[in-house]
């Protein structure tokens, strides 16, 4: 029988928030567990620092500008090929729980509103909000079930969704396998209150926190923030566990894969005015781990990743050959041959801040803007180049080389290979300019 396949999605979760990626407070225990005994992707990346775009490419296998879903208030089309489609037609139930935030658009607001089944992406069983921060607070709040009824819930939320996950690995009948994804809310910011709300009692479990390097000595606000932004990553770390603990009850842990990660992180408003939409490592490199059948033992991975490999890696835990119009490639095989061939490279878009786009490999950053419309646009004709960081170096993105002359050269063969991953992701070939003459 094919493998169960849970994918846990956290929500504006930094890498370094877990022990496994040197965490030095007790915030992940679970998820460090799963990480000895599966495989740990030390360098995961986002491939669109924004909720929506970010959460159509998981569904897809597309990057945001093929999905046209390439800012939020973009709803995912509803004819769309997805991932829970192509499983459902193999035979697994289908499942989604907590944040979906692909059915609202101009003329169609579900953010507080049953999301209509056309628009659920190909899940049968349903209990979600399309904007989970408008239908609730880190404390209290509501979902909506398959046939459209409002379920409140009372407690705290992350506790509450998981809940929701739980009782559908209790109950399933276990006749085919299944494919549950679970997008929870936290640790992103409420949006509503300004701040991040995590359990009671956060402030005081997590106030001994070390400073992240790239936050160290800057503005934001996460000196007000950052002990309840652990204290919401710790929730998720305790729920995790329930979900494993419900699997091995079921006894069918051994044959159900858990893909944990999240959609981006968050730069605490040191880099922009807000907390993502950005270049930087600190909202573009998210956590990622597998466990489960052909993953275990798989160890820590090196190599850049992106969540665009994530649909043609769930599709092969299921035993089916990813289409060739997905634009990642499966996880699965970098396990099982750690010396076949993987690009040195990751491609990022960027929407609503900037018109952007980014690569990022081992060695370098290198981003570019555009002069265009942000809400309108989703790329341009013409990109300057906007920053360019020696990661080697400058592992915190503090010295932008993007006027440096003495690295012209570099810049230049960095410029090529995004125009590459440009192209190779449906885009028209676009001019790139110096960083002046944005300016000019």
């Amino acid at each position: 029988m094919r493998p169960n396949i849970i994918v846990y999605l956290s929500d504006q979760q930094r890498w370094d928030t877990m022990g496994c990626y040197g965490q030095k407070l007790d915030v992940t225990p679970n998820l460090d567990r799963l990480a000895a005994g599966g495989a740990l992707f030390n360098n995961a990346f986002t491939c669109q620092p924004l909720c929506g775009p970010a959460r159509a490419a998981l569904q897809t296998g597309l990057y945001a500008t093929q999905t046209g879903v390439f800012r939020n208030n973009i709803a995912l089309r509803p004819e769309a090929d997805t991932i829970a489609r192509r499983l459902r037609a193999a035979g697994y139930d289908t499942a989604y729980v907590g944040k979906w935030h692909l059915a609202s658009e101009d003329g169609a607001d579900y953010s507080d509103a049953p999301v209509p089944p056309e628009r659920r992406g190909g899940y049968d069983h349903w209990m979600a909000a399309d904007t989970l921060e408008h239908t609730s607070h880190g404390y209290n709040g509501h979902v909506y079930d398959g046939g459209g009824a409002r379920v409140d819930f009372t407690g705290y939320r992350a506790d509450c969704v998981n809940s929701y996950a739980v009782d559908y690995v209790r109950n399933h009948s276990g006749e085919k396998p299944f494919f549950l994804f679970v997008s929870q809310l936290e640790p992103h910011h409420q949006n509503d209150h300004d701040r991040y709300e995590g359990p009671d009692g956060s402030k005081a479990r997590f106030r001994d926190y070390e400073v992240p390097g790239d936050l160290a000595g800057t503005e934001g606000d996460w000196r007000g923030n950052y002990p309840d932004y652990l204290g919401c990553c710790a929730s998720l770390d305790y729920n995790v566990g329930r979900l494993y603990d419900t699997l091995r009850d079921r006894g069918i842990a051994d044959d159900t894969v858990f893909l944990y990660t999240s959609d981006h992180g968050s730069h605490f408003r040191t880099r922009n005015f807000e907390y993502k939409r950005a270049c930087h490592d600190a909202c573009v490199h998210v956590p990622m781990l597998l466990h489960g059948p052909g993953f275990q033992g798989g160890g820590t991975i090196d190599g850049l990743v992106s969540l665009i490999d994530l649909p043609a890696t769930i599709l092969d835990c299921a035993g089916l050959m990813p289409p060739d119009h997905f634009q990642g490639r499966a996880l699965g095989k970098m396990i099982a041959d750690p010396h076949a061939a993987w690009e040195d490279c990751v491609f990022i878009q960027i929407s609503e801040s900037q018109v952007g786009r980014c690569v990022r490999t081992s060695k370098w950053k290198y981003a570019v803007r555009a002069d265009a419309n942000v809400w309108r646009d989703s790329g341009a004709a013409v990109y300057y180049e906007d920053c360019l960081y020696d990661l080697e170096n400058d592992p915190h993105e503090r010295d932008n080389l993007a006027e440096d002359p003495a690295y012209a050269g570099v810049r230049g063969e960095l410029a090529a290979l995004l125009l590459r991953k440009m192209e190779q992701a449906g885009e028209p070939r676009p001019e790139i300019r110096g960083f002046s003459e944005l300016w000019q």
